[in-house]
């Protein structure tokens, strides 16, 4: 069984069901198009009982592999939110719940993350029973630079990040400074579990499509035995950053005091400061909220709350702002229609930004009967 729509290929081979996102000229961002067919797909395989594990992987403009997802289609967002659209809404629905059941699939889904994977990329691969990671991997959660949030579960797994070397904080400082890890990075934070040279990811998928597969578990099994060696190297390398100094900063109790803590004139300082001045005041704020609250809730409440949050940032009730005049509408026109780079942001500094303007974000506009992700359990 194959299907093909215009961005999605999937198709059982054996055992296995695989997908290939294919939208290259966009890195694979995701439209409501893909994230309806890969919710269709993914229901129709568990409980299809001849599929014991799904595979998926991006694409780029030579071919298989090289740019998993760059994350939602942020162009459709800002015309969406201009021009009244209500599929938005939708969008943000249905993906969060795409997330919600991937992080529950009943069978071994396995997200072969190489490239840039970043926002909905993380969204559709940190759920994965097995996170495989290569050197050209990008990883981030940049959302607070286009005057958002780190979402599709963001709160839930930037703030369990564990692992060797990875700081208690570390969850804190890839959400306000979108900070990219780079390949094996990834693995030191808990946000991956092997890695793979990038050269080896074509003869690995074929190679799957070869063995008969009896369970699942034996396919994410043999795709470790695979990565071993390579997986060993990559804990090998120190990461960039510094974790006493994370943990210093990031654990502080406001953005403002970090901003403060930052002060000083040596590099890393200097650079991580450059960093929160490019997002959004109002943003990093609501940003560090989340995650904080994200810590000590189940996967299906943090993405109720992130739901309550994205409505709010299309429609900023609570300071009179809704459509062009949203922190994330300005966000996305300075990154990515206008290109200027130069975004209003309201407030423009951190120290302007008051509990007042923060908390409203977390007070649900539905009641929990209505709420669109009732249904998440």
């Amino acid at each position: 069984m194959s299907t093909y729509t215009t961005d999605v290929h999937a198709e059982r081979v054996g055992h296995l069901g695989l997908i290939t996102l294919n939208r290259p000229k966009a890195l694979n961002a995701l439209s409501l198009a893909m994230v309806r067919e890969l919710n269709h797909v993914l229901q129709q395989w568990q409980d299809d009982a001849l599929i014991k594990a799904v595979v998926v992987r991006g694409s780029n403009k030579e071919g298989p592999f090289g740019a998993f997802c760059a994350g939602g289609d942020i162009r459709y967002f800002h015309q969406a939110a201009l021009s009244g659209d209500v599929t938005l809404e939708d969008f943000f629905t249905e993906e969060y719940s795409l997330n919600h059941l991937i992080q529950n699939y009943s069978k071994p889904y396995i997200a072969f993350m190489d490239g840039i994977v970043m926002g909905g990329g993380m969204g559709i691969s940190q759920g994965a029973a097995l996170r495989v990671v290569t050197e050209r991997t990008k990883m981030a959660m940049p959302e607070t630079h286009i005057g958002l949030f780190p979402d599709v579960g963001g709160g839930y797994f930037l703030g369990r990040c564990a692992g060797p070397a990875c700081p208690a904080y570390m969850g804190e400082y890839l959400a306000l400074t979108g900070y990219v890890l780079r390949g094996g990075e990834s693995l030191h934070v808990g946000l991956a579990d092997v890695c793979v040279d990038s050269m080896a990811l074509p003869a690995l998928w074929d190679a799957l499509q070869q063995h008969e597969w009896a369970t699942g578990d034996a396919v994410v099994k043999w795709l470790r035995e695979q990565a071993e060696a390579s997986t060993a190297q990559a804990l090998t390398q120190t990461p960039a950053w510094q974790a006493a100094r994370i943990d210093q900063v990031f654990g502080l109790a406001t953005v403002a005091d970090m901003e403060q803590a930052l002060q000083g004139d040596d590099e890393w300082s200097m650079q991580t400061l450059k960093a929160l001045h490019h997002q959004s005041p109002l943003m990093l704020c609501v940003t560090l909220e989340q995650v904080r609250r994200g810590k000590n809730m189940t996967l299906a409440d943090d993405l109720r709350m992130e739901r309550d949050l994205v409505r709010h940032c299309f429609q900023t009730d609570h300071l009179s702002r809704r459509g062009v005049s949203s922190e994330t509408v300005e966000g996305i026109r300075a990154l990515a229609v206008d290109k200027d780079h130069t975004p209003k942001w309201q407030p423009s500094r951190i120290t302007d930004v008051t509990s007042e303007m923060v908390l409203p974000f977390f007070e649900s506009p539905w009641p929990a009967s209505a709420h669109p992700l009732r249904h998440l359990r």
